[in-house]
């Protein structure tokens, strides 16, 4: 456990920097690099805490919450209804098979926010839209805790701004991450060390959002991201080559 506790402290800690550059990338990171050594369930029931923390401490960061959670209601109320509801799955499914989804999941959202650019999405089809991202975002993170590569498909389809992509992915993360933990508490996933040392890694994260808001304004954000989803790739790569060739 001591071990461990040191990994994940510097895991969040470095997770928590990269959510604080460019928004997005908690539990990517935290997962993705965690289940490099660790049992993957371990890892996606560690985030849990860091997860909700970190995605509200963003939205109080960037503010409107309630004029964005109106504009994206129908995608938060999908994808927090699926989401929750496939939480009771997660039990079920056996280590390989998740480090099989959890490796798709995490190249699916490297090659996505690097190199793919979805039609463009009219307005008139914008609620189909957010109920297939947010039922798509839904079973995905009820599995693997990781439901941002549907958000960026549709984000990335209706075109929206810097800014606006930075708010309403801190509301529909939350959205995302407050039934999440409710569903892995109710599942019995997360035991009561499990729970403690997860509420421990609030910490290393907020410190690392904090640090990550400095880096944003005396970096190059955009060299940045692309270094980190690089990284993403690769991590996401080796989890597919481990489900394949244990």
């Amino acid at each position: 456990m001591d071990d461990l506790l040191i990994y994940a402290l510097a895991t969040f800690l470095l997770a928590g920097t990269i959510k604080g550059v460019v928004g997005i990338g908690l539990p990517t990171t935290a997962i993705g690099v965690l289940s490099q050594f660790t049992d993957p369930r371990l890892a996606i029931t560690l985030a849990i805490f860091p997860i909700v923390a970190g995605n509200s401490w963003q939205i109080i960061r960037s503010g409107n919450f309630l004029s964005t959670l109106k504009r994206y209601g129908l995608l938060g109320a999908t994808l927090a209804t699926v989401l929750l509801a496939t939480t009771f799955l997660a039990p079920n499914i056996s280590t390989n098979a998740l480090i099989l989804f959890l490796g798709v999941m995490i190249v699916l959202f490297a090659i996505t926010s690097l190199a793919f650019k979805p039609p463009f999405l009219p307005q008139k089809h914008d609620r189909t839209g957010q109920i297939v991202s947010g039922a798509l975002a839904g079973i995905s993170g009820g599995l693997t805790a990781i439901w941002a590569p549907p958000l960026i498909i549709y984000f990335l389809a209706r075109r929206i701004d810097k800014d606006e992509f930075v708010r309403a992915s801190g509301v529909l993360l939350l959205c995302g991450s407050v039934p999440l933990l409710v569903g892995y508490l109710n599942n019995g996933l997360i035991d009561g060390p499990i729970a403690k040392l997860s509420a421990i890694l609030i910490i290393p994260t907020l410190i690392g959002f904090s640090l990550g808001e400095v880096i944003r304004r005396h970096l190059d954000a955009s060299r940045f991201r692309t270094a980190v989803l690089v990284m993403f790739l690769f991590m996401g790569l080796n989890l597919l080559r481990r489900a394949f060739f244990p």
